[in-house]
């Protein structure tokens, strides 16, 4: 329940709820960063429990998973869709560059 209040007053466009060695999280944040995406990144049993996940994302059977805008979108593919439906054109949920130093945990 913290984590769900959190996320509501965070106001982050983007956000990757992922764990370590994981190939489609690594490429759901590549994909954030190089498009300049506002992003926050959460990392399982680090930012949240396998219970707090189940609760945010109740079918969630994969990772990543990602919210857009506070939506359960699913995992790296619907994000690419969504990215790719918008194209490089739409500029409202990106970043200023250089906002943030380099190795950061994203937006």
């Amino acid at each position: 329940k913290e984590i769900t209040q959190s996320i509501q007053r965070s106001g982050k466009m983007i956000e990757i709820y992922g764990k370590p060695q994981c190939p489609f999280c690594d490429q759901a944040k590549l994909l954030c960063q190089t498009q300049r995406y506002e992003f926050t990144y959460k990392q399982l049993d680090e930012d949240f429990s396998r219970e707090e996940l189940m609760e945010i994302f109740p079918t969630a059977r994969t990772f990543p998973q990602i919210r857009v805008n506070g939506e359960n979108i699913g995992g790296f593919q619907e994000l690419k869709k969504w990215h790719d439906k918008r194209g490089n054109l739409s500029k409202t949920y990106k970043r200023p560059e250089n906002q943030y130093p380099a190795g950061s945990k994203g937006g």
